[in-house]
This record gives structure tokens, C-alpha cells and sequence, in this order.
């Protein structure tokens, strides 16, 4: 075992990072990573066929075809989003076929929250589902909803009609 080797195993066993969370981490770190460079094919080759992106517009509920419709003019201009990963939490169940994760965001609508699902399919851990939030400071909540209160009321109004 050479040396960068010994002190990643190293790492891991102190840190408690097993195999499965460093492979799901290394999925999450390249999916922002092809955003970034408009990698428009690693992007969402590395989400499942049924996957589901909720953004963080409240009509922002999108399976896999919609997402793609609207990221692709993103993409082609040559740089769709940059995030980066400050913090991130990783979970798996008993049988390391499902995991799920929560991270803090460096992106350019400052500090957002991304959560989601990622399965395992033919041996390889794609994202399944990934809820985007912009984090918003507790004592700034009351500005917030006096910001969009408005439109929220409309929305609100027409999705009660159905």
C-alpha cells in the first residue's frame, strides 16, 4: 500500500467513513463538479432513469425529463451551477443498497441545503431524488415572508382550486 493509500485508509478508519460513504461522496462531488464545467451527460448520468429534482422555487418539482428540459440551455451556455460541498452527512441502510445524505452548499445564491436519495443500480450509487433549499437564518424568517408573501398567496390559492 503506497503512502497517499495508507493515509486515506488511515483517514477513513479515525473518521469513521466507511467504503459505501466514500464512494456516495465521490458520486455527490463529481454530479456538482459537471454542473460547474456544463458536463451535461456526466451530470445526469450519474441519476437514475426515475429520478426527481425539487428546486428551490415551490414549482420547482421536476422528474428526470423536466429537469433536463430546463438545464439544458443552462448547459449549453458553457456553465449551468457551481455548488461545493461545505459539510455533508451520509447514512445507509443495513443492506448498502440505499443512502441518504444532507450537505451545506457553497453556490452562488450564497449558502443553500441540498438533501436527497441515491440507490444503488448495477453496482453503481446514482442520485434518485435531491431537494435544493436556500438556508435562511432564523432571525431573517419574518423578512423572508414579507418578501414573498404575494406570491406565495397566489400559488397557494391555485393549488387549493386543484
Amino acid at each position: 500500500m503506497n503512502k497517499v493509500a495508507f493515509a486515506l485508509a488511515f483517514f477513513c478508519v479515525v473518521n469513521g467513513v466507511n467504503g459505501q460513504e466514500e464512494e456516495i461522496d465521490s458520486v455527490l462531488n463529481e454530479w456538482h463538479l459537471a454542473a460547474s464545467e456544463a458536463k451535461f451527460e456526466t451530470y445526469f448520468g450519474l441519476m437514475t432513469d426515475d429520478a426527481i429534482f425539487i428546486g428551490t422555487d415551490a414549482t420547482e418539482n421536476w422528474d428526470l425529463k423536466e429537469f433536463k428540459a430546463y438545464s439544458k440551455p443552462h448547459f449549453d451556455k458553457g456553465k449551468a451551477w457551481s455548488f461545493t460541498a461545505v459539510e455533508r452527512h451520509i447514512y445507509t441502510n443495513k443492506t448498502a443498497d440505499i443512502a441518504w445524505f444532507d450537505e451545506l452548499l457553497d453556490t452562488q445564491m450564497k449558502l443553500c441545503r441540498g438533501s436527497g436519495i441515491l440507490r444503488k443500480v448495477d453496482g453503481k450509487w446514482k442520485i434518485a431524488h435531491y431537494v435544493l433549499s436556500i438556508a435562511v437564518p432564523n432571525e431573517r424568517v419574518g423578512e423572508l415572508i414579507e418578501l414573498k408573501k404575494e406570491n406565495d398567496s397566489l400559488l397557494l390559492a391555485k393549488l387549493k382550486q386543484g
